[in-house]
């Protein structure tokens, strides 16, 4: 029986949430605050397992309320559902939230984000995967130019310039970021010089994916390694990234998930960072048995690690307190039918979009689970799909 805390300062919100998620009573133990303040009464007199939240209340915001929540509760999952447009609450959010999903809520989709969240906390909770993070001797933080640009967005009246001046502090990174804005990959109909411009053609949202991911890549040093190549893996999660993008744009999710796909096929394979830094010649070999056998690397990182990068990325990026939805796409690209996310999701784009960048010729790729699309309905989109990944960027704005 889990213990499920909602806040609203809006009664008859949570009227509606009784009465909606009355088929739950068997597996919640439901509680419900009218404030922020009431909530923190309710969690010292009894820590709950989540937490549910609205963003706009009197008094102390939803935003507050959890990271206090954060700080004083650490192992209680955050989750807001809000009111507020897409955009502007998944700002927000980012920070304080492991999860966050908007009115009107539908109580299936509600609570498969409970059950990720609680789900991605039991692997974390995980015998093997909790011995090999005791070991860990390094990890990679969380990019500084990253962290600016997510605190410059909180404030309503930012200015596209004033992020580009941030970004145009980390000179190497600028010039990452505009010679990828330039590329064929998204398409751009004019030469984009300036970052400033960069971020007001390819959106803030997108901008702030790309920081994080040059800026994680960026923290590796190669060094004496013959089979790993940290130049390969970033190329792979950067196509993987945008053909994830581009299959959620096909498929019409909102621009919220549309946005979590992107971000999560940049950092699907973070956990392979994870574990070459803190192994390198013990992770060059994996991939040299995974060349030599033709086994996916995954087999060799079980044998040699316990764990596969997958758990090592989706523990990583709960450690930097990114979204519930992109940690799943780590834990999960490779076995999806795993979560409890119902239809075509984030997930579903970056699993697809990881296994066609493997795709040998006209064969089926190799790490396509064909019954997990079977089940989503989806499967005679393949050639939709490829047709993606092989179409070159035509001026549309991504």
């Amino acid at each position: 029986m889990r213990d499920i805390l909602f806040v609203d300062d809006e009664p008859n919100v949570l009227d509606g949430l009784r009465r909606m998620l009355y088929p739950f009573h068997g597996e919640w133990r439901m509680k419900f605050a009218t404030s922020g303040a009431e909530a923190l009464q309710s969690l010292a007199a009894n820590p709950c397992d989540v937490i549910v939240a609205d963003m706009r209340m009197p008094g102390m915001t939803g935003s507050e309320l959890l990271s206090k929540v954060a700080r004083q509760y650490p192992q209680v999952v955050r989750i807001v559902l809000s009111g507020m447009c897409d955009q502007e609450f998944t700002v927000i959010c980012t920070a304080s939230a492991h999860q966050y999903l908007a009115k009107p809520c539908d109580a299936r989709t509600l609570q498969a984000a409970v059950n990720r969240a609680l789900g991605l906390r039991t692997m974390l909770a995980d015998s093997p995967l909790k011995t090999f993070i005791s070991q860990l001797r390094s990890l990679p933080s969380l990019p500084a130019a990253y962290m600016q640009l997510l605190e410059a967005v909180h404030d309503p009246e930012v200015h596209v310039r004033r992020l580009g001046r941030i970004m145009s502090r980390d000179i190497a990174m600028t010039a990452k970021v505009l010679h990828l804005a330039n590329s064929p990959l998204f398409g751009l109909r004019r030469t984009i010089l300036d970052p400033g411009e960069a971020c007001a053609y390819l959106g803030v949202d997108t901008i702030k994916a790309l920081v994080l991911s040059l800026a994680v890549f960026s923290q590796f040093n190669q060094t004496g390694l013959s089979h790993f190549s940290v130049g390969g893996l970033e190329t792979h999660s950067f196509q993987t990234g945008v053909l994830a993008k581009r299959i959620s744009q096909f498929e019409q999710l909102p621009r919220s998930s549309i946005d979590e796909a992107f971000l999560g096929g940049l950092l699907h394979d973070v956990g392979k960072l994870v574990l070459v830094t803190n192994y390198p010649r013990e992770y060059d070999g994996c991939v040299a048995s995974s060349e030599e056998t033709g086994e996916p690397v995954t087999e060799a990182e079980r044998q040699a690690f316990g764990i596969t990068h997958a758990e090592a990325g989706m523990y990583l990026l709960r450690l930097w307190e990114l979204p519930d939805v992109i940690a799943e796409t780590a834990a999960l690209h490779h076995r999806p039918r795993e979560s409890v996310s119902t239809g075509f999701g984030p997930l579903a784009a970056v699993h697809i979009a990881d296994a066609l960048q493997y795709e040998n010729g006209s064969q089926l790729p190799l790490h396509l689970d064909m019954e997990y699309l079977t089940a989503l309905q989806v499967v005679q989109k393949l050639p939709d799909w490829r047709a993606l990944k092989r179409l070159p960027a035509d001026g549309a704005k991504q």
